[in-house]
């Protein structure tokens, strides 16, 4: 079998759409504010990005700090009918409002136009829900861009991230001959885990996601030490859970991807 790269998986909000991340942060804001009167911040809000929806939410109750005070507001911990309730609410805000951060990353179309031209599959996958997704995919196909395949949080029985189900499927619907032929984009730490779990190349993104939080202005107006702050900040935590590159968007990925190359012609795998 020739030892070559077969497909690039795509994560979507922070990777390919929405600089930044702020579809799914500030509803979650939102969703928790209009199901309880629960204030909850865009930090705090960040801290599980990268998860099912569903899971983001229980991880957010399980949350030392929000759990705490949740549990003081309340005077019991978060129950899984809070959580239905919740994601009951933030999905409608979500399909509404995704619009309103569909656009592009800059370079991530000029990226995959040239990945196409060099014969390799575009895989995605997402911690948002098929209702969600169905709404981004057509915004998103009006920009130029429709992967080959997206897996959604909601599609698989085994679950979403961290685990590998949703890489592995792509593999299988773009019928894939080695997951080591494979290489995981993700803004996220969760992301990162599900390309590592399913036995792929893993690139982190350091300042276009949800860990750096900047919105697209700020990135191009940020000068230098800046950027050098947030892409270490970033970086060291996507070193430390595994990824084998961090590059600061998807802009920057081509040449990781032919330094890939040409480690998996030596024998190298993930």
């Amino acid at each position: 079998m020739k030892q070559s790269l077969e497909a690039v998986i795509f994560d979507w909000a922070g990777t390919i759409v929405d600089f930044g991340s702020f579809a799914p942060t500030q509803i979650f804001v939102d969703a928790f504010q209009s199901a309880y009167g629960f204030e909850l911040s865009l930090t705090e809000a960040r801290g599980p990005m990268g998860l099912g929806k569903w899971q983001h939410i229980e991880a957010l109750g399980q949350d030392p700090v929000v759990g705490a005070r949740w549990l003081t507001r309340f005077g019991r911990p978060m129950a899984q009918a809070d959580v239905r309730h919740i994601y009951e609410t933030f999905i409608p805000l979500q399909v509404e409002r995704v619009g309103l951060h569909s656009a592009l990353i800059p370079g991530a179309l000029q990226v995959v136009q040239g990945l196409r031209q060099q014969g390799l599959k575009i895989g995605s996958t997402t911690g948002y829900p098929r209702q969600v997704m169905e709404r981004l995919m057509v915004l998103a196909s009006e920009q130029g861009y429709t992967p080959d395949c997206t897996v959604c949080a909601d599609d698989l029985p085994a679950g979403a991230r961290p685990g590998p189900w949703m890489a592995l499927e792509c593999v299988q619907q773009l019928r894939i001959g080695a997951v080591s032929h494979c290489v995981k984009v993700d803004d996220t730490v969760p992301g990162i885990h599900e390309g590592l779990n399913a036995g792929m190349w893993t690139v982190g993104l350091s300042l276009s996601g949800s860990p750096a939080g900047w919105t697209l202005d700020q990135f191009l107006l940020a000068d230098e030490v800046a950027r050098v702050g947030v892409r270490e900040r970033v970086g060291a935590e996507f070193r430390d859970q595994g990824a084998h590159y961090v590059i600061d968007t998807v802009g920057d990925l081509p040449p990781v991807l032919k330094d890939i190359e040409q480690r998996l012609a030596r024998g190298q795998r993930p």
